[in-house]
């Protein structure tokens, strides 16, 4: 009898759990988790279920979300919320290049320490207040909310770190830009303005003319 209570007890908080992760978009950090009112031996008991997974260290999803699509960058979304997917990362979010990124590219605040993150692979860049704050686009990725540069604020960026990823990578991405998300060389010198890459970029965009 005892046995059976403790289980119907077992079974009701694990259901409520559940509620609270659909409720919720179906992603959650530990921390989140817990002031919802899950407890942690409900949330690691829903683990070793099944029930939720894991996605990262203080990560986890429902089974079958199907946010597996893209765990690196919703992994990446919840663990840093202030960061700002950017770079590389952006470019293939937007699919305006034609590289593969093999670590979440992201955003923060200069003053902002870089946080250690176990998974998924990141690579950190500290963005001046008013370049950090220009152009950034908030999308629902599988319910997850993801911060993620503009297209036409991504390729001023990739103009600005052309020396770390390589100018060839920028020059590919305006080009895709122009032609699948029809930008007008006024919305890129916009952000160029805020970034100090105005004068780098003009030639580019005159060519494009």
């Amino acid at each position: 009898m005892h046995e059976h209570i403790l289980s119907s007890m077992k079974t009701g908080s694990e259901t409520r759990a559940l509620q609270i992760f659909r409720a919720h978009g179906g992603v959650l950090r530990t921390s989140r988790a817990i002031q919802l009112g899950i407890h942690p031996r409900t949330l690691y008991s829903l683990r070793n279920s099944g029930g939720v997974q894991q996605l990262s260290r203080g990560v986890y999803c429902l089974a079958g979300h199907g946010v597996l699509d893209q765990p690196d960058l919703i992994a990446a979304a919840v663990r840093v919320p202030k960061g700002v997917v950017c770079l590389v990362s952006a470019l293939a979010f937007h699919d305006i290049t034609t590289q593969i990124p093999h670590a979440v590219s992201m955003a923060i605040p200069r003053r902002m320490r870089s946080p250690v993150i176990d998974y998924p692979p990141m690579r950190f860049h500290r963005f001046n207040d008013a370049s950090y704050e220009d152009g950034i686009e908030t999308h629902s990725v599988e319910g997850v909310q993801v911060r993620v540069y503009s297209p036409e604020k991504t390729v001023v960026d990739c103009f600005k770190f052309r020396h770390k990823i390589g100018l060839g990578i920028a020059t590919e991405a305006l080009r895709f830009c122009r032609e699948r998300k029809r930008s007008s060389p006024q919305e890129f010198l916009k952000h160029a303005r805020v970034c100090h890459v105005q004068v780098v970029m003009t030639p580019y965009l005159e060519a494009m003319l």
